[in-house]
């Protein structure tokens, strides 16, 4: 068996050593190698991805696709000025979910750096020491990336200066849009889900009461048993199935990232995760007074004060 290994592996090095990425590569450096023009021949064979780019995930996309199209538009994107004080930067981090924010000086055409959630806790959450709240000392520096470039070009800059985050800038300097090394990764190897994402077995969790976080193939019937309410009505019942198709519906196209969407019953219908494709999470918020009930009837088994009886 050894024997053969390393027959092979001889007659490959004689020809030239390109046909398999060196083993002490981490995930990024195998990505980087993918790029290499010696593997250009075999990565659409391999890969089933177009080199004009693809919605499939693919080690090709990584040369046939630019960071405008995997980029976050500048309207989305979450960002914190410059002067905000620790509470509301605490807050922003917990309502956006993410664990990096861009920092601008008045505009986001302005930016600063980017502040990291970890820094925040450390200094001023975990050890409660961490004295006045300054921002500027615990700034970032982020990759400036143009439109045109590669991801696959921009990866490799990622790994290379150890950051996470770039702002798209256009031709006039200003900023663009925002990726991220996930958005980058996802285009290879599919969509990533972490801790904070709703689980495969659920399809939606209640935040708090008149509040739910839920998948966007979450099946509608079942959604409107949980919430006590009709979303759809006639001829719409046989043609929206999940509460994704119901966003589609309320817009007519696919919702960006970012996006609240009323609904006629007075439900908002907030589009989480999304990309050019199709939506991934939503989080639908149920009118006032249905989550007051809600509410009062998860307190329904709490004995009841004197005032009350």
């Amino acid at each position: 068996m050894s024997d053969e290994i390393e027959g092979s592996s001889s007659a490959a090095q004689g020809a030239q050593d390109t046909e398999t990425p060196p083993q002490d590569m981490g995930l990024l450096g195998r990505l980087a190698w993918a790029l290499s023009p010696n593997s250009t021949e075999t990565d659409e064979e391999e890969t089933g991805a177009p080199r004009n780019g693809s919605a499939v995930p693919g080690v090709g996309n990584l040369r046939a696709m630019r960071v405008e199209d995997v980029a976050i538009p500048k309207v989305e994107i979450v960002a914190v000025p410059a002067d905000i004080e620790l509470a509301d930067l605490i807050e922003t981090f917990r309502d956006s979910g993410f664990s990096r924010l861009p920092v601008f000086d008045g505009t986001l055409d302005t930016p600063m750096g980017m502040v990291h959630l970890k820094d925040v806790a450390l200094k001023h959450g975990f050890n409660g020491n961490g004295g006045p709240f300054s921002l500027a000392p615990m700034l970032r520096p982020l990759i400036y990336a143009p439109p045109s470039m590669p991801i696959g070009v921009l990866l490799q800059k990622m790994q290379t200066e150890r950051m996470h985050m770039a702002l798209v800038i256009d031709e006039y300097g200003g900023t663009d849009g925002l990726v991220t090394i996930e958005d980058l990764i996802e285009q290879v190897i599919g969509e990533i889900e972490d801790e904070h994402d709703t689980s495969e077995d659920a399809y939606w969790v209640q935040e708090k009461p008149g509040c739910y976080l839920a998948v966007a193939r979450t099946p509608l019937d079942e959604f409107q048993a949980e919430i006590g309410m009709t979303l759809v009505e006639g001829e719409d019942v046989e043609e929206v199935d999940t509460l994704g198709g119901l966003a589609f519906m309320l817009t007519g196209r696919v919702p960006t990232r970012g996006e609240v969407i009323p609904h006629p019953a007075g439900v908002q219908i907030e589009v989480v995760d999304a990309d050019p494709r199709r939506i991934k999470r939503l989080r639908v918020r149920l009118p006032s007074d249905l989550g007051v009930r809600a509410a009062a009837e998860e307190g329904a088994e709490a004995p009841l004060s004197e005032t009350e009886a």
